[in-house]
């Protein structure tokens, strides 16, 4: 049985870093993209960034490009999403989802698992 888990959300000033990881496991059929999505109360859930199984394809939304870095290590399952210059704006529920299309667009394909998610907090 597949499941995903989230962790390294917390509580941060607005300009700090934190890293999110997503771990995997269970058995797969096929190869998987790895995808975060977040959900800030009382907001719809937002595409914030994908990578592909290989790793040499990745997506990022606009609001986070160039202070987000998506990277994942197949050998442990296993994606981090780096997130730098944090924004009070980022603050929300972060979902991690393995994606079978092993697509990185920010829609989802037909098959994907999901985890809980994790709670980002960022403050001024």
């Amino acid at each position: 049985q597949v499941q995903i888990y989230e962790s390294g959300g917390g509580l941060v000033q607005a300009g700090g870093s934190l890293r999110l990881s997503c771990v995997a496991t269970g058995q797969f059929r096929g190869t998987y993209a790895m995808k975060w999505f977040r959900q800030a109360p009382g907001k719809e859930r937002e595409f914030v960034a994908a990578i592909n199984f290989s790793g040499q394809q990745t997506n990022y939304a606009d609001s986070v490009r160039d202070r987000f870095t998506f990277t994942r290590e197949n050998a442990k399952n296993t994606g981090y999403l780096q997130m730098n210059n944090l924004k009070l704006e980022d603050t929300g529920n972060y979902y991690c989802a393995a994606d079978m299309s092993d697509l990185v667009g920010a829609s989802l394909g037909p098959w994907v698992y999901w985890g809980r998610g994790t709670q980002v907090t960022v403050s001024s």
